[in-house]
């Protein structure tokens, strides 16, 4: 009898309270509840972590210790379990030289097209490449000057790792004395020792010889023993001179370029047979910045307008006074007073037949090429190659073309058009033999992207710049295209960016990934989500100690009519967000953006209103990003704080003395170590350090504030240095951490943990949550508000002690929040946030609305990248960006109050407010001019 579900008994990892749950297999199932409720404890670190456990405990235990393990969960028993997949909402890399291409492994497709059937042309004249023979060779050599020295070399290796001490023992047999091994000459009858874990090149000595008359003969047989010794290669070497490559293959004879033999790896930017060598395949060079170096041009560039520190201020000192003399002028003025020439010299020197002044760039580039000092760094940019032009790729790479473009420009396509472009290439009968498969298996990989809503997306954009949402969907996409079945795929939220226009498409592929025959968990709080599942799993009823029990289970209806689901009580309707009756009304005060244009931005105006609450949304990709984190805060944070960061292209921005402040809250980790917590990150841990210090017996015996710090020596456990955990190496099993046998997990010694306060040691405190903190903690004006500030934006049940690393992107955002809530306004703060609902449950955003509507009524302006329903509608200010994503976004659509929004044609954000706005005439005002 065939097993029909996952069951899970007695589940107790993390805050899940013994846990019993039957997920039904080969179906769609949501796992949703508040924040904190335990979701991603059931999913993942249950249900996820077993399955893989058991699958990696079937491999052998020489395979076992090149894999990542999970520890067994805390569980009583698990039964119906397949090999489990993880899809979270992890960015792929932070590694530059990963791309959309690389990740998906449809670049690696390109490649092989390209290297089986592209057009070889010429860099220069961009002519197809044609053949050289050795007759051709021999007449390009004697072109040479009469009396240059010239060594012939035959390539044999090229860049490999191997064992080739007896290739070159053969060859010193067959009367070969000389070979160019990595660079440098060497005999070959002296012993030679190659590593052969590196890559080596070997180029073997045929000929040694002058250019003169009566050479010819000898040329002639010595270029023929090259080429058949080298497959068909030649290497010219002109001794103190240039080196040309010479291939019977591919060579213009016309401009004297030769290309080496096209493999997969010549399109490799990862491989130095395909990078550019100006930017090493990066696209970009890090060059010193003018802007970084001489932030504001009214200022003397010798009287305190540099940004450098003291001692290379006196260096560039010294070579503007020679600038200054050889232009006989004045470098105490304003820098931007000088001739245009003056200040092209004090950055780039002088460079004339009779004199060679160095410039500032100079000097720096000259400092940094010695020392590479970090410090310099801060004066750098990264601008696009001027080689590749950003391509990545050398130019003997870029002039192989398929249908007249090279990969470069096919990679560089807005996936949408790489879809077209691969569907109507019409290939030849012998191309298709060769390269129809590989193009069916293109188009294949480019129609799951756009499946679940990234058309927009280019094979070349950095993996690095992709948000964990858009992360998520592409290996979603990667797992569709493994048409794998009866596996179990976990997922976290893969609705987070997604404009409420695209969820339907996502959804179709989940359905689609469950139709194979797999089972399909999702942690989500989307509610079109949780509508179109099989089976639903609600955990609750609170968050943190009060969580961790399954509240309701079955269908969507099942779960909407649980008296006990919070969750249900939202999707039957019982409760909601209300929309707001009276909105606030926009002052002609605003800040104005003009001329946007950076990314896919299509030369936009764009007016935010002070002293309201503004949502900037439009589907993924259409530029709100770019608008909001790239131009306006970058633009706001130089003026204000003179921030090094370039904003994105636009022509200016007024209304900038409206505010003083602006506070750009993103989801990055308030910290990349355990140590760090939300009690040190908002501050929390200095006063309850000063307060432990106040009790009486650590007045008596002398203990100060660091006494109670775990990072620090004095009060913390030596056996762990402060960290709780002890790490035991298991060979081929997984890393064991245990809580250290010393102070059992507390990180302090005995000492320090008999110091209590209301009966509780500091380690006590730390492992409290927010909630049960505050009554122990309340009477303390200075802690009190920052715990009711934490509570009040939903994290009422994170520890005060959690490392970092466990907390989510959500998490980290509204810990951020909470600090800057807990300081004092100024009434002209700025607040920008990108998606702040991201994991957040229906309750969760009702709590974060009043919070933010908190901080707008005390006169701050609060600007919000969103694509949640419930935030859109109770906002006072709508900008919706689009119609579409990447080349057909970038424009301003809509603009105004909710209402006048949903009343707006063409817009894909309006048709989703339609539905839940009463769009009768409501609350409205006019555009602001």
């Amino acid at each position: 009898m065939p097993i029909e579900s996952i069951r899970i008994r007695g589940a107790r990892q993390h805050n899940l309270r013994d846990a019993d749950v039957d997920i039904p297999r080969h179906t769609l199932t949501v796992i949703t509840g508040l924040s904190g409720s335990g979701k991603s404890s059931l999913a993942f670190d249950t249900i996820y972590a077993e399955g893989q456990r058991r699958y990696v405990e079937s491999l052998s235990a020489y395979a076992r210790q090149f894999l990542d393990r999970l520890e067994p969960p805390d569980v009583d028993s698990i039964e119906g379990l397949s090999p489990a997949i993880s899809i979270e909402q992890k960015s792929s890399t932070r590694s530059p030289r990963s791309t959309v291409g690389t990740v998906t492994e449809i670049y690696d497709y390109l490649r092989l097209l390209f290297s089986s059937i592209g057009t070889p042309r010429c860099p220069g004249c961009r002519r197809p490449i044609s053949q050289q023979s050795p007759d051709q060779i021999v007449r390009n050599l004697r072109r040479l000057p009469q009396g240059e020295r010239v060594m012939i070399l035959a390539p044999i290796v090229r860049g490999r790792k191997g064992e080739f001490t007896a290739q070159l023992a053969a060859l010193s047999r067959s009367g070969y004395v000389r070979a160019r091994i990595d660079g440098a000459l060497h005999n070959l009858d002296e012993p030679l020792e190659l590593n052969r874990r590196k890559n080596h090149t070997i180029e073997v000595v045929v000929d040694r010889l002058l250019i003169k008359k009566g050479i010819e003969r000898r040329l002639e047989s010595s270029v023929e023993k090259a080429v058949k010794l080298g497959r068909g290669v030649v290497q010219i070497a002109v001794v103190g001179g240039d080196e040309q490559l010479y291939s019977q293959n591919m060579a213009c004879i016309d401009c004297g370029i030769n290309l080496p033999t096209i493999e997969p790896r010549t399109f490799s930017f990862n491989s130095v047979y395909g990078a550019c060598p100006a930017c090493s395949g990066l696209g970009v060079r890090f060059d010193f910045d003018p802007g970084r170096i001489l932030p504001d041009p009214s200022q003397s560039v010798l009287n305190g307008g540099l940004s450098l520190n003291e001692d290379l201020e006196q260096e560039v000192g010294r070579h503007l006074g020679k600038i200054a003399r050889h232009f006989r002028t004045d470098l105490d003025v304003s820098f931007e007073s000088l001739p245009p020439k003056v200040r092209h010299a004090v950055f780039h020197g002088v460079r004339d037949k009779r004199k060679k002044l160095d410039g500032i760039l100079d000097v720096l580039n000259r400092r940094y090429a010695d020392t590479a000092e970090e410090r310099l760094t801060e004066y750098m940019a990264t601008n696009p190659c001027r080689d590749c032009n950003g391509a990545r790729l050398r130019a003997e790479s870029l002039a192989v073309t398929v249908a007249e473009r090279n990969i470069a420009e096919i990679a560089s396509l807005p996936i949408r058009k790489g879809l077209e472009f691969f569907g109507t290439l019409k290939l030849n009968e012998r191309e298709t033999a060769i390269g129809g498969r590989v193009v069916r298996e293109i188009i294949e990989r480019l129609e799951f992207l756009c499946a679940v809503g990234l058309d927009y997306l280019s094979l070349s954009r950095p993996a690095n710049t992709l948000s964990g949402g858009e992360s998520q969907r592409i290996r979603l996409a990667t797992q569709i295209g493994s048409r794998l079945r009866g596996v179990l795929y976990v997922l976290d939220e893969p609705s987070i960016g997604l404009h409420h226009r695209d969820n339907a498409r996502l959804l179709e592929t989940l359905e689609r990934l469950r139709d194979l025959g797999n089972t399909v968990i999702v942690v989500e709080h989307d509610e079109d989500t949780i509508r179109r599942a099989d089976y639903v799993v609600d955990l609750g009823p609170g968050a943190g100690s009060n969580g961790g029990r399954v509240v309701a289970t079955g269908t969507p209806e099942d779960v909407a009519a649980s008296a006990e689901s919070l969750t249900g009580k939202y999707l039957s309707g019982r409760r909601a967000i209300p929309t707001p009756a009276v909105r606030r009304k926009a002052s002609r005060k605003a800040i104005r953006i003009k001329g946007g244009s950076a990314n896919n931005l299509r030369n936009v105006d764009v007016t935010f209103p002070i002293g309201v609450m503004t949502v900037v949304t439009g589907v993924s990709g259409s530029g709100k990003s770019t608008l909001v984190n790239d131009i306006l805060y970058r633009a706001l944070a130089r003026k204000l704080y003179r921030a090094i960061e370039e904003p994105g292209a636009h022509r200016e921005i007024r209304g900038i003395e409206h505010i003083d402040k602006v506070i750009e809250i993103d989801q990055s980790p308030i910290g990349r170590t355990p140590r760090s917590n939300p009690a040190t990150y908002t501050g929390l841990f200095s006063p309850i350090r000063d307060l432990y210090a106040m009790m009486p017996e650590s007045r008596a015996r002398g203990y100060k504030a660091g006494r109670f710090s775990f990072n620090v020596k004095g009060g913390r456990c030596e056996a762990c240095r402060g960290d709780g955990l002890r790490k035991i190496e298991m060979s081929f099993l997984p890393d064991v951490y245990v809580p250290c046998e010393v102070c059992r997990g507390k990180r302090y010694n005995s000492e320090t943990l008999s110091i209590r306060y209301r009966g509780l040691s500091i380690s006590d405190l730390l492992n409290s949550t927010v909630e049960e903190a505050l009554p122990v903690l309340g009477n303390i004006p200075q802690v009190e508000g920052k715990l009711r500030t934490l509570r009040d934006v939903g994290l009422g049940y994170v520890q005060l002690g959690q490392p970092a690393t466990t907390l989510s992107g959500g998490e980290a955002q509204r810990i951020k929040l909470a600090r800057e809530l807990s300081r004092r306004a100024t009434g002209r703060t700025l607040y920008i946030l990108d998606e702040p609902t991201t994991g957040l449950h229906f309750d969760d955003v009702g709590k974060l609305l009043g919070v933010l509507g908190q901080l707008t009524e005390l006169g701050n302006t609060v600007i919000i990248i969103e694509h949640h329903m419930d935030v859109i509608k109770t906002a006072d200010w709508v900008v919706d960006l689009g119609p579409e994503g990447g080349d057909r976004g970038g424009r301003v659509v809509a603009v105004g109050t909710p209402e006048e929004v949903a009343r707006t044609e063409g817009s894909h954000t309006g048709n989703a407010l339609a539905a839940v706005l009463d769009t009768s005439p409501g609350p409205k005002q006019g555009n602001i001019s």
